[in-house]
């Protein structure tokens, strides 16, 4: 290979290096420039005596039979100067591990871009040819939002790989589902996506991983990447049925592909430039430009001065008058003298703080103006004449009450009996949430028996599916049916057949824990859709019910207009709650959704 190779050399007297991309074990990864089709091309360099050099021809010659919508073909080899070249199809957009740099793919999105790898592979696979190195980085959408497979076959032969095998790729497809999902890599091969948890040298369910994961994407990639026997083995034993569970799954891939190219629509033009902005030519110097002509300044406009009213227009405010029947306007004129200051404020007579001191042999108290010594009496009085009245003298008939004052007694004595009516009924209130608070007793009674309704608490919440298997129906969703918002919800996995005696199962639901015995008045449920069937079913003792065949249900329903009590015919006290759906409605599968659950007792 030329040691020395830069941006602008010819290759072939046909394509122009623009940029290295890429430079690894001798190998130079080039975007160039077809000067005959007038287009970008990929180009794969590396020297004759390279032990891959060989391997590199004969994995784009496997690679250039195929022909398909998704893949970036091989257009070209040959040597020169004791130089192999590799020319592919170039292709602008996003690799799938730089996508999920910035988080996991929607369950919808990733299945559809992982089914149209599968498609792709599962043709070349029919062919007889094989990737060889499915990772991340050979996933890309491209700016038109359509799903590009790079290096096909010569990816694997550039890293020193045997040719690929058909049933390894199965098992990478699993895997580039599980990073769509999860955003972490379970395959082998070295990928800059972050490695996925294990344990027990098994990689970890993507619903381990991720919450929300759908139960059948997460089955496939746990049977194929951690096989192991049973009767759950559904059969992903070929790219074409992991294509077809995936597609199956999205249900209108064109739909999605559409929904694709739209979020990338205004994004389709190349960010690398083109050829012509690569070559070098002068300058061209800017012609002379002739300065504007000034424009004349217009001569500034004099302002006429505003007319100055008479006397006899305006007052002394400046308001005109508009009666005519005033002819004397001389007292509308300004008085030229000022007018004399107010005279000043006179000063207050100076108090006594305190009351004179009495004159010697004075009492320090007097009877007031006008009383009788003989008649009224004035404790204080100090005279020998003045002897307390008898109570036949007649009532003294002056009012001496303070005005005001038997205002503001009543006002006292409302205020009074407002905030003791406030404090009873207070005491009251609490008296009666404290009764309706106390445990129930150790023969396992009601702790209510009063009559009224209220709702209860509930501890916890589990699923119920004793004949699944696994034995869960998304368990860590089961706290959306009891807090509190009825637009979050439980629901079951979808069913090709309805629950009952013809069904796959008899149904399946979820366990209530309310923390302690209670009388349980009846259970109000909000669902998705109806018709929903239930039956309810309420025990005791220390450890929540896992099965209900052995129990008897104390109410049955069916929803209508998404709600449904169910109210036992006699008082019944349990601990745990268990609503049992027994029938759900038909949407894309048979499906439950338990909106929110309310236990009244």
């Amino acid at each position: 290979m030329p040691t020395r190779m830069g941006p602008g050399e010819v290759i072939v007297d046909r394509y122009r290096l623009i940029d290295l991309l890429n430079e690894a074990r001798g190998a130079h990864f080039w975007l160039a420039w077809d000067n005959i089709l007038a287009r970008h091309v990929a180009l794969h360099l590396i020297n004759e005596d390279d032990p891959r050099a060989e391997e590199l021809r004969a994995a784009a010659r496997r690679s250039a039979t195929l022909l398909d919508r998704r893949m970036l073909r091989v257009l070209d080899i040959g040597t020169f100067a004791d130089t192999c070249y590799v020319v592919n199809e170039w292709g602008q957009g996003v690799s799938l591990n730089n996508m999920l740099a910035e988080g996991p793919l929607a369950p919808r999105r990733a299945a559809w871009v992982i089914g149209e790898v599968s498609e792709m592979i599962a043709h070349a696979h029919a062919a007889g040819v094989a990737h060889g190195r499915l990772v991340p980085e050979n996933v890309m959408i491209d700016d038109r939002g359509a799903v590009k497979v790079i290096g096909f076959a010569v990816d694997a032969a550039l890293h020193g790989l045997p040719e690929g095998r058909t049933t390894t790729e199965v098992v990478d497809l699993a895997g580039l589902l599980y990073a769509a999902l999860t955003g972490k890599w379970p395959g082998i091969s070295t990928s800059t996506v972050k490695p996925a948890p294990q344990e027990h040298g098994r990689a970890l369910r993507p619903r381990q991983v991720r919450a929300g994961v759908p139960r059948i994407l997460d089955t496939l990639c746990d049977e194929v990447l951690s096989p192991y026997p049973g009767p759950h083995d559904h059969g992903y034993d070929s790219a074409a049925a992991i294509a077809a569970t995936l597609m199956e799954y999205v249900g209108d891939p064109a739909a999605m592909a559409e929904a694709e190219a739209a979020h990338t629509r205004g994004n389709t033009h190349p960010r690398i430039p083109r050829i012509e902005a690569l070559v070098l030519a002068p300058d061209p110097e800017p012609s002379p430009r002739a300065e504007p002509e000034p424009e004349p300044t217009p001569e500034p406009t004099p302002e006429a001065p505003p007319p100055t009213p008479t006397p006899a227009e305006e007052t002394v405010a400046g308001v005109p008058v508009f009666d005519d029947d005033i002819e004397d306007l001389a007292w509308l004129q300004k008085d030229p003298e000022p007018a004399p200051p107010p005279p000043p404020f006179e000063e207050a007579p100076e108090r006594p703080l305190f009351a004179p001191e009495p004159a010697n042999g004075e009492a320090a108290r007097r009877t007031r103006p006008g009383a009788d010594a003989a008649t009224g009496y004035w404790p204080w009085e100090t005279g020998t004449g003045s002897v307390p009245p008898s109570f036949d003298a007649e009532e003294d008939t002056e009012d001496d009450t303070v005005p005001g004052r038997n205002w503001m007694r009543t006002a006292w004595i409302i205020a009074a009996a407002l905030v003791i009516l406030v404090v009873s009924i207070y005491a009251f209130n609490r008296g009666r949430s404290t009764d309706s608070s106390d445990p129930a007793d150790d023969s396992g009674t009601a702790s209510r028996t009063d009559g009224t309704i209220s709702t209860i608490k509930v501890a916890g919440a589990r699923d119920l599916d004793p004949w699944g298997s696994p034995a869960q129906e998304n368990p860590e969703d089961v706290g959306l049916a009891v807090d509190g918002d009825p637009g979050t919800s439980w629901q079951t996995s979808g069913y090709l057949q309805d629950f009952g005696p013809d069904g796959l199962k008899p149904g399946v639901g979820i366990v209530l824990d309310l923390g302690r015995n209670h009388l349980v008045r009846n259970v109000v449920v909000r669902v998705g859709a109806d018709p929903t069937a239930m039956d309810l079913y309420v025990t005791s003792g220390t450890t929540a019910p896992t099965r209900v065949d052995d129990l008897t249900p104390v109410a049955t329903g069916v929803s209508s207009d998404r709600r449904v009590q169910l109210s036992p015919e006699e008082d019944v006290t349990g601990r745990y709650v268990v609503v049992w759906l027994t029938s759900v409605p038909h949407e894309d599968r048979f499906r439950g959704r338990i909106a929110e659950v309310q236990v009244r007792g």
